[in-house]
């Protein structure tokens, strides 16, 4: 008898213990205010996919870069890209998910700490950001963004920077630069979608201008590539880089469509308008082409591709069909002058980041406050009458817009400027002379993208009487 009462015990102690501990989603009544929002499958299965989708965006943006470099440089071009997915989603976890979305730690400009290391963030919604979805989804669909956006910067100073400058570079900026405008724009209190009212569905301000502007500081920090104008500087392999267009494109469906956060009517109008941009923007880049140039090219069919997907980013769950159809058009006419503008300019934008990104990024931002109608901001949730000047001439957002648009920009190039100059100072930015001849795939991962035969595999690749050893012995590069 006392041993089936001290069991008795036991068994009601460990279940109260278990019930103090238990997750508020079982434990909390249902009606108590204190309860979570219920989860819905639908909006969490599309989330997921949607995150999937952005993710399959960085590797593909590095078949995009790696297509347009010389072969010697192809694996360090590409790798620029695929590691970010490594050290900015830990960043992401760490803290740059707190500094991005926790509550506001001061005016607007940046969110506390509570968030670090993902405390407090479970597999309940959160009331103000994806109210139907686990936290957690909401975090790490977040981060892919986060992942891809200095990963764009790479292709601006493709084939000159150093491998460590570039790790501490992008860690440094993803933190000073990229997480405070995420807050100021999508964050709770941010100051630019609080107090300007402005408008960025999908990142064109958090994602595209910051990254553009910043690629625009790297090159006229770092100079010019070594021998440019004087040597052979044409893609290697225009197929990788169609290759990566069609995964970008494909990935873009869960960037722009998944930023409504729930598998809704604003998600169907941003899909709807993703492709229509961007498919305006290949058509019409390539006839820009043809009349200038006299031919229709790959490299333009894509590069006009990318511009429209660009553009369409901060207004794709704001504008009809038609307003995206003129986006993506409108788009290829100002990126395509600013890529002919850089060349009697004579700054090094290897891949025409800051011409495609950061013009394209900006036209997008401004066409909002053009193209909006408030039948759509109001399918994707901004309270009231808001609309752009084809919405019965509103003013006021173009505005807004205009004024963010600037800010974001100014803050992101004196960030970038001040890291450069830091990083310049400690460990330096550029590879070696030599080593930029040599290529960035030897010297800085010891590694080739291509053997291109016997004579190169035991060659002398660099013009030198000894040969120089990166990353071991010639069979180990190849798999021997």
């Amino acid at each position: 008898m006392q041993m089936r009462q001290r069991r008795f015990w036991t068994t009601a102690g460990a279940v109260a213990i278990l019930g103090m501990g238990a997750t508020p989603s079982f434990a909390a009544d249902a009606t108590s205010p204190t309860a979570p929002l219920p989860i819905n499958g639908a909006d969490t299965a599309f989330l997921m996919i949607c995150a999937a989708l952005v993710m399959l965006m960085t590797p593909g943006l590095g078949l995009f870069y790696g297509g347009m470099v010389r072969r010697k440089n192809v694996l360090a071009t590409f790798q620029q890209s695929f590691i970010m997915l490594g050290l900015i989603a830990v960043q992401w976890v760490l803290f740059g998910y707190s500094l991005a979305f926790a509550p506001d730690a001061y005016g607007g400009l940046i969110g506390n700490l509570d968030w670090v290391g993902l405390r407090g963030v479970g597999l309940d919604p959160h009331a103000t950001y994806a109210n139907t979805v686990p936290q957690q989804l909401h975090m790490v669909y977040q981060g892919m963004f986060a992942i891809i956006t200095p990963a764009l910067i790479s292709g601006a100073f493709a084939e000159r920077m150093k491998f460590s400058a570039y790790l501490l570079f992008t860690l440094l900026w993803a933190t000073l630069v990229y997480d405070p405008v995420a807050h100021w724009v999508w964050g709770s209190g941010g100051w630019i979608s609080g107090k300007l009212g402005a408008l960025d569905y999908a990142g064109g301000l958090v994602v595209h201008i910051i990254s553009g502007v910043a690629a625009l500081c790297c090159v006229l920090v770092m100079g010019k590539r070594k021998g440019l104008g004087q040597e052979e500087m044409h893609p290697h392999n225009l197929t990788m880089t169609a290759l990566g267009t069609g995964l970008l494109w494909f990935g873009w469906f869960g960037f722009n469509a998944g930023s409504a956060l729930a598998a809704n009517k604003s998600a169907v109008v941003a899909f709807v308008n993703t492709n229509t941009a961007a498919a305006a923007a290949t058509v019409a880049w390539s006839l820009i082409e043809w009349f200038h140039k006299g031919k229709a090219t790959v490299l333009g069919a894509c590069t006009g591709a990318v511009a429209g997907l660009v553009a369409i980013t901060p207004a794709a769950g704001y504008v009809t069909p038609m307003g995206a159809l003129a986006i993506g058009a409108g788009v290829c006419f100002v990126c395509y002058a600013a890529i002919l503008l850089k060349t009697k300019l004579g700054y090094d934008d290897s891949l025409d980041v800051f011409g495609v990104h950061g013009v394209g990024g900006m036209f997008g931002a401004l066409a909002v406050g053009v193209l909006a109608t408030s039948t759509m901001t109001s399918l994707a949730g901004v309270s009231g009458d808001v609309g752009g000047l084809v919405d019965g001439g509103k003013t006021s957002l173009l505005g807004g817009q205009a004024l963010s648009v600037v800010a974001a920009a100014t803050y992101s190039f004196l960030v970038t400027f001040v890291l450069l100059k830091a990083i310049d100072l400690t460990i330096g930015l550029r590879v070696t002379e030599e080593e930029e001849e040599i290529g960035l795939d030897l010297t800085q991962h010891g590694e080739r993208g291509y053997i291109m035969g016997v004579g190169e595999l035991f060659g002398n690749p660099t013009g030198h009487d000894r040969p120089p050893v990166y990353g071991g012995r010639i069979e180990e590069q190849v798999g021997v």
